[in-house]
């Protein structure tokens, strides 16, 4: 028995690749080259960013709840002054009950003006500086 190499069909080469349907872009030069930056997710920007927002959640976390954790203490383990008149006759624990409203309210305006004051600008300045990066990644 001997062994026949060549194969039993016939070989046929691979198609060529199909043309460009873009023309070739020229070289560009060097010399307008921007500097090289790191690209955004390795930017300290959003660790920056991540702990304005932290510290924006707690603040206005801690104003409402804090108030309120308040009065159920007190309502819990001071019956008495809850219960003892303040104005008009009215109930102490009715009264901070009702202050309860404007405390949330003025959680709700610290939550806007930290987001103003810290958070926005950064969250802005991120997302200017990713538009940039977007475009220098479709211009290579």
């Amino acid at each position: 028995m001997t062994y026949d190499p060549s194969p039993s069909y016939r070989h046929r080469p691979p198609p060529p690749p199909p043309p460009p349907s873009y023309p070739p872009r020229p070289p560009r030069s060097h010399t307008h080259r921007a500097p090289r930056r790191d690209p955004l997710g390795h930017h300290s920007d959003l660790r920056i960013l991540r702990g304005a927002y932290r510290w924006q959640r707690r603040t206005a976390t801690l104003t409402a709840l804090g108030y309120f954790t308040l009065f159920l203490v007190l309502s819990a383990y001071a019956p008495g002054l809850m219960t003892g008149t303040a104005v008009a006759g009215l109930p102490t624990g009715l009264l901070l009950a009702l202050a309860q409203l404007p405390v949330t309210w003025l959680a709700i305006a610290l939550y806007e003006y930290t987001a103003r004051r810290r958070v926005d600008p950064l969250a802005d300045r991120i997302r200017q500086e990713a538009a940039l990066d977007a475009r220098r990644g479709a211009g290579r």
